[in-house]
């Protein structure tokens, strides 16, 4: 089922999403720009900081005056609600930024094509500050909000999709389930590009870290795996 679309951006977090999706994707760095990224004719991938910190300023490199593609918030998520497992597509309908406004995802058909292909989870996305590190605070969050999954990017990316009157989907993977605690010290060693930190890798030495660490990788790659088969419908 074609989408009829002629471009589409996908916009990650982190470094990590942007290349491991690039790469299932065999899409070719485009060395014209300024921060990593990747694209072919149709479809562009690039990182936009941890929170979008760097939404606003990559946006005009990436999107001409003139040009409206759809815009794809993709990557990883924490799930809310406990019936999402690691691994899980979740396929938002709308997400709730953090004043509690609800803006909704404008790419129905694309997201039907992908819902249709690849099967994932409906319902909310809020986007929060800062990370959801325990049960108890992903509980609490979803207990306010009614998400199925929360990211710190979805509301900014949509929200700059509108105002570019380009249309929005999220695609997002489950990387960390709702009983599952985010040591806080791990989460320290990452800047905003989700670098290490400089002595990131003396840190990791740290037993419990490491753990942690490898399972978030595994679980991030499982997810990114999902992430991209969806992504994939979009192009083929």
């Amino acid at each position: 089922m074609p989408t009829g679309l002629a471009a589409i951006l996908v916009l990650t977090a982190v470094e990590l999403e942007t290349r491991a999706l690039a790469r299932a994707l065999s899409l070719p760095v485009r060395s014209s720009q300024p921060f990593l990224a990747f694209g072919s004719d149709r479809l562009s991938i690039a990182p936009i900081g941890i929170g979008a910190s760097r939404l606003k300023e990559r946006w005009p490199a990436l999107v001409s005056d003139g040009d409206h593609p759809l815009v794809v918030s993709a990557g990883v998520c924490g799930a809310l609600d406990p019936a999402l497992a690691v691994g899980d597509l979740v396929l938002a309908d709308s997400v709730i930024d953090g004043s509690g406004m609800r803006h909704p995802i404008t790419a129905g058909a694309p997201r039907a094509v992908i819902a249709a292909g690849a099967g994932g989870r409906g319902g909310a996305m809020v986007s929060a500050r800062q990370v959801m590190a325990t049960p108890e605070s992903k509980a609490a969050l979803r207990a306010e909000t009614g998400a199925a999954a929360v990211d710190m990017e979805s509301a900014a990316i949509v929200a700059a999709a509108a105002e570019h009157d380009c249309l929005s989907l999220i695609v997002r993977g489950v990387s960390d389930d709702a009983r599952e605690t985010l040591p806080a010290e791990l989460l320290a060693l990452m800047n905003d590009d989700g670098r290490l930190r400089p002595r990131g890798l003396l840190a990791l030495a740290q037993p419990h870290l490491l753990g942690a660490a490898l399972r978030l990788r595994r679980a991030s790659r499982e997810a990114l795996a999902r992430v991209a088969t969806a992504l994939g419908l979009l192009v083929a």
